[in-house]
């Protein structure tokens, strides 16, 4: 958990990045920007932090998965360890982030770098950088007063309320690749993904947010994608299935590979199904998961949010299903029509 409550910005410095693939140009300041007025301190500090809410980190990684030689683990831990300035690496990161901006459609923008004070990780003081990227101005109005007159103009300038892409990185787990949460408000698409994989080269965090996240969309995975290869099941099993998925996970405090196979799919063959499919999309999207860990229900909310239980009927009903699937009866009439019928006892 980050808490910001008694965070100040130390050191601030920025740069101007274009686009390396339209022939922009990168502009490096020479000096690190002045924050002593507090007013200003403040905003920064709503512009850069507000968005970090969550609890999804991530470490440093590069392609061979040695994680020494990733850039930006290099240039962080230079500062961590006082051998840079934050000013001279934040040069390094601009000219980096230049490099890397080699597609048409990565939009220009202003680079901040930041050495952040008093922020605290799970209750511990921790040093911390800052990296913001605006890329999105905004047009706003000035009233101007001027004796008996009162005049408008225009600029374009920076909401402070809309960070379009931003990393934190912690003085933590080193070894580790340091410990790194983002936020990026690309749209998706080809030139959205240089921020996290590109720039920044980030692998998810082996902890329980992760696990529980990335467990919930195996499971989810299997039920849709293959299950209903393997057997013969109606849409109304695939959601009592799903059901039971999330609710095991919102009803645990610790979660057990086995109990949740037994739990959910109940039956040996589709056991033994889900764990070859489990292998495969592991393997395939390079998961650690551990089989027993303590689940994360911050994790849970977002993923469950992905677990559709609509039946839907031709382009007539929407049936959600979130209870006992024995209530709900299914037919075909002599005509051939198909039906579904269901039981309750309330009307609301």
């Amino acid at each position: 958990m980050i808490s910001f409550g008694n965070c100040d910005i130390t050191k601030l410095s920025a740069h101007r990045i274009g686009n390396k693939a339209n022939d922009e140009t990168l502009y490096l300041s020479d000096n690190p920007i002045d924050i002593d007025d507090n007013e200003l301190n403040g905003l920064l500090m709503q512009y850069f932090l507000k968005p970090f809410t969550g609890e999804e980190f991530y470490n440093f990684t590069f392609s061979n998965g040695t994680f020494e030689l990733n850039p930006l683990f290099t240039y962080t831990q230079s500062v961590f360890s006082k051998n840079l300035s934050l000013h001279e690496v934040s040069m390094k990161i601009a000219q980096y982030l230049y490099d890397v901006s080699n597609h048409p459609n990565i939009k220009s923008g202003d680079l901040f770098v930041a050495e952040l004070g008093g922020v605290r990780l799970n209750d511990q003081l921790t040093e911390v950088i800052g990296i913001f990227k605006s890329e999105n101005k905004q047009s706003f109005i000035t009233i101007d007063e001027n004796k008996d007159e009162i005049s408008l103009s225009h600029d374009n300038g920076i909401n402070i309320d809309k960070l379009d892409k931003g990393c934190l990185i912690f003085n933590r787990d080193q070894d580790k690749g340091f410990r790194v949460c983002i936020i990026d408000k690309s749209n998706k698409g080809e030139e959205a993904h240089y921020w996290k994989d590109l720039f920044l080269n980030l692998k998810p965090c082996s902890d329980d947010y992760h696990n529980t996240k990335d467990f919930l969309s195996i499971a989810k995975s299997y039920v849709k994608d293959k299950m209903s290869e393997d057997f013969a099941i109606d849409k109304t099993d695939q959601i009592d299935i799903l059901n039971r998925s999330v609710e095991y996970f919102k009803t645990k405090d610790a979660f057990n590979k086995e109990e949740f196979e037994e739990t959910v799919f109940q039956d040996k063959n589709v056991i033994n199904s889900f764990r070859s499919f489990n292998d495969s999309y592991r393997t395939a999207h390079e998961l650690e998961i551990k089989d027993e860990f303590d689940i994360s229900q911050s994790a849970v909310k977002k993923q469950s949010k992905l677990f559709k239980s609509i039946l839907k009927l031709d382009k007539n009903f929407h049936v959600y299903i979130h209870g006992d699937k024995d209530l709900i009866e299914k037919g075909v009439e002599p005509d051939g029509r198909k039906f579904y019928k269901i039981y309750y006892e309330k009307e609301n």
